[in-house]
């Protein structure tokens, strides 16, 4: 991952439930996972292990999701940690059966913005990607690129986050960077199998690639890929594309945020 630090790289994303495989340390006697309650323990690890990251190499570190509680619920909490080594959270607004079911998570409460030096950004994760109007209230606040990160567990899970992700860029006329698990934990409920693949996406309109695909990677396989993100490129679309649907937005028919 480091090595794309020669190259530029600002920033770096990782798959949801990045945590996850610690619930398979221990416990083979009975050939079960840990609960899933037990991995709010390792916030203070996780948190101090990408916080020095961050800061050794100067990027700002997406760190996938880690089970946090807050009370007595738990909550699936998408980190980004800076070069200064500080973070921000941002709660998963949407959450599938499974997770409230199988883990009693429950959802966040609001979304916000993140400032860089860069422009503003967002962090939705995975089934947060699926809902329209929380993408519009991001980019309403000023975000150009949302970073996705995902967990799903066949076919039909993976393509409807990514056909998602590609509806997200043209609508609002933005970049989306989104990663997903691949793999298997075989003791632990619901992530048994995983479906996954790193793509970085750009609404469907010249000048970018036909389809949009800025980079991919391979369908489940374990890589790295990178992207330039231009988001002087995204004016241009907004103010003179083949569509405008930023500019076009029926604010008289249908409910919008200002």
């Amino acid at each position: 991952m480091f090595a794309t630090r020669p190259n530029g790289s600002q920033f770096v994303l990782f798959p949801e439930f990045i945590t996850m495989p610690l619930l398979g340390i221990g416990e083979e006697a009975s050939g079960a996972g840990r609960p899933i309650d037990s991995l709010p323990d390792y916030t203070e690890l996780y948190t101090s292990l990408f916080s020095g990251l961050a800061q050794q190499y100067g990027m700002y570190l997406f760190a996938g999701t880690h089970v946090t509680r807050l009370g007595n619920a738990l909550r699936n909490t998408a980190f980004i940690f800076k070069p200064d080594g500080s973070w921000h959270t941002q709660d998963k607004l949407h959450i599938t059966p499974s997770e409230v079911q199988a883990w009693n998570v429950r959802p966040g409460d609001g979304v916000e913005v993140i400032d860089t030096p860069f422009g503003k950004i967002g962090l939705l994760t995975c089934y947060d990607i699926e809902f329209p109007e929380i993408v519009r209230m991001v980019r309403a606040k000023g975000a150009n690129v949302i970073f996705c990160p995902s967990c799903t567990d066949d076919r039909h899970g993976f393509h409807r986050v990514r056909y998602c992700c590609h509806a997200r860029t043209v609508e609002n006329q933005i970049y989306v960077v989104t990663t997903g698990t691949i793999g298997s934990l075989t003791r632990i409920d619901f992530m048994r199998a995983n479906y996954g693949q790193a793509a970085v996406i750009a609404p469907n309109d010249i000048p970018f690639p036909p389809g949009g695909i800025l980079s991919e990677g391979d369908m489940n396989a374990d890589m790295l890929i990178t992207a330039d993100l231009d988001l002087s490129l995204l004016d241009d679309v907004r103010e003179a594309g083949s569509v405008t649907t930023w500019r076009e937005r029926r604010v008289d028919l249908y409910t919008d945020w200002q």
